[in-house]
């Protein structure tokens, strides 16, 4: 099973024992140094949900005038981010929730999301040929339709985005941030298609801006609640790491690579290279990423790491 890797945090801890080290006891000791490495992993999995949301909108209102440029964005962003995804479903989370499993439940999730998203895609879909189809010559009512159906599918996607970055981060550090830079690499193109989407229906940039905000809150609320939920032992994190990997190989698999085949010869070879650098560049950084389910100790060491420190401090009084 998995056995968690906290940060280190003792810069941390120092500095609150600097302030109570003439006055607290070791239970007061024990407790600030709880809260503060609570803290400061809570802290760490907001800033890494918020990566994806806070680049993907700042790119999407950067390129809210040009149509060329985003087009551009989009065209070799989504290949990219593609092999980033692939990257992580095959190099990160597969192996994760095979550790905290085994290999046969893991493949058996990581088919239920795979499945459970194509369903969830062809509903959403069918629903918008359906809308535009009887509603064609309605403009406004087929658009606003079609705007409620990104901002529905975009605030989904957000969310499960959340859950497998909060449900990584339960695994170690390095899992977490491998698969947050996975989904801000695929967000970010997807988010700045999104605006021209809206824009193109008859969307206000303001309201825009404001929607994906809004929306991008999903990621962080779901990966702060997943987060929560495993670290009071709730809920185990294997399975929702196979899922997400089904998640991410289904949109690679599915919705990108085979518009990649349908492009023209040197532009589909551009985006096959784009997919392949996402590969690359995620591997090296899962790799390259301080990684160890071997420390079991190692949360256990923080406390008694300062009282040590604490005890010390008294001794030189």
């Amino acid at each position: 099973m998995f056995e968690r890797v906290t940060i280190n945090k003792d810069i941390f801890c120092v500095g609150q024992l600097k302030v109570l080290r003439r006055t607290a006891s070791l239970d007061e000791t024990r407790l600030c140094t709880r809260q503060g490495v609570l803290q400061m992993e809570y802290l760490t999995v907001l800033f890494w949900a918020l990566v994806g949301s806070v680049v993907s909108l700042a790119g999407g209102v950067a390129l809210i005038s040009s149509k060329a440029l985003r087009a551009r964005a989009i065209r070799y962003g989504l290949p990219f981010g593609a092999g980033a995804l692939l990257a992580a479903a095959f190099l990160g989370l597969l192996p994760e929730a095979v550790e905290g499993s085994d290999i046969h439940d893991a493949a058996f999730w990581a088919l239920v999301g795979f499945l459970v998203f194509f369903v969830l895609e062809r509903l959403l879909g069918w629903f918008h040929h359906h809308e535009s189809h009887h509603h064609s010559n309605v403009h406004g009512a087929a658009n606003a339709t079609h705007q409620w159906l990104v901002i529905i599918g975009d605030t989904l996607h957000n969310a499960i985005d959340g859950v497998a970055i909060g449900a990584a981060f339960l695994v170690s550090p390095a899992a977490g941030i491998g698969t947050a830079l996975a989904v801000a690499a695929h967000e970010v193109p997807q988010e700045i298609g999104d605006f021209g989407i809206l824009l193109g229906k008859g969307m206000r940039p303001r309201k825009v801006v404001i929607v994906n905000v809004i929306s991008a809150l999903a990621t962080v609320v779901t990966a702060l609640a997943t987060y929560a939920l495993g670290d009071a032992g709730s809920l185990n994190p294997a399975p929702l790491l196979a899922i997400a990997a089904g998640f991410f190989i289904y949109i690679a698999a599915s919705d990108i690579i085979p518009d990649i085949h349908e492009k023209s010869r040197s532009e589909g070879n551009g985006q096959a290279i784009m997919l392949l650098v996402g590969v690359l560049l995620l591997s090296a950084i899962i790799a390259a990423t301080p990684h160890s389910h071997a420390s079991e100790a190692h949360s256990d060491t923080h406390s008694q790491h300062c009282h040590d420190r604490h005890e010390h401090s008294e001794h030189e009084q």
